[in-house]
């Protein structure tokens, strides 16, 4: 008996998975074998001197914690913002909830552009920040503020259909067996949202990570203080050298993979534990 054959109105196993394959291939698996296969024309030595100056090391740091800092903010108050579309009623919600999406149509120029606009020492919120000893733009805040950002939305969009999903009644049940508010919401409702969460973070994390285009007007790009990955690698294609630029753009690659599969790992853990409690 065959266990994976299953009523579909799409066609035979078979010839779906032949599609699945050719167009991951296609979209994904061969633009990135290329990149490792042209990084094979440096030797181990000229690879991890390209990969480990000074100046490459600072741009990992500050592109992967600025990262890390914009997902995780935007894990706290995107949740917060999917829980006040979700649960609350208000004049302007729909506008607000077409606001989220805002930062996907916009073009990451524009919102580089925005943003300087804003933080710079004269914007409209600069001027009100540098008496007070804070610059964001062209200072490293500044990427952080550009990859929170351009980040929110994922985390919005992936837990506001699971939080329509959850039932009244289970924080009604929550409560008439004696829990307050902060027990129901950690032990009944962020449990069922924890994955979601997750998979927001990882989508924004994931995004961050190759953010150029609103970064670069932002953070004034400045060597080992203010400079990404992502431009390092520009600057490289610029100058013709191609394989350092796909050395650096496979150790993105392997880090951000690593990262997300531990995330994934995560949210393994976390549906199996929920469903074997």
């Amino acid at each position: 008996m065959n266990t994976f054959k299953q009523h579909s109105i799409l066609p035979g196993f078979n010839l779906a998975l032949g599609f699945t394959l050719l167009y991951l291939s296609l979209i994904v698996l061969i633009p990135l074998s290329a990149a490792f296969i042209r990084t094979t024309e440096l030797t181990w030595p000229e690879f991890w001197a390209a990969v480990t100056t000074p100046r490459v090391v600072a741009s990992y740091r500050l592109t992967f914690g600025a990262s890390f800092a914009a997902a995780t903010v935007n894990a706290v108050f995107g949740l917060l913002v999917a829980w006040v579309l979700v649960r609350y009623h208000f004049p302007g919600k729909k506008l607000v909830d077409a606001l989220v999406d805002l930062p996907f149509a916009l073009p990451t120029a524009v919102a580089g552009i925005a943003l300087t606009a804003l933080y710079a020492g004269n914007g409209w919120i600069g001027q009100f920040l540098e008496p007070l000893g804070i610059k964001v733009a062209f200072t490293p805040l500044g990427i952080f503020v550009a990859l929170t950002f351009i980040g929110l939305p994922f985390v919005v969009r992936t837990v506001q259909p699971v939080l329509e999903d959850i039932e009244p009644e289970l924080e009604e049940a929550a409560a008439t067996l004696g829990a307050n508010r902060w027990q129901t919401f950690t032990r009944v409702i962020f449990p069922a949202l924890f994955p979601a969460l997750m998979t927001g973070f990882a989508l924004a994390f994931a995004r961050a990570i190759g953010e150029y285009g609103s970064v670069i007007f932002i953070v004034g790009n400045m060597p080992m203080i203010s400079e990404i990955t992502p431009l390092l690698i520009i600057t490289k294609l610029e100058q013709y050298d191609y394989a350092g630029a796909t050395a650096l753009s496979v150790v993105m690659l392997v880090i951000s993979f690593v990262l997300l599969l531990i995330i994934n790992l995560l949210q393994w853990w976390s549906r199996r534990r929920s469903i074997t409690s």
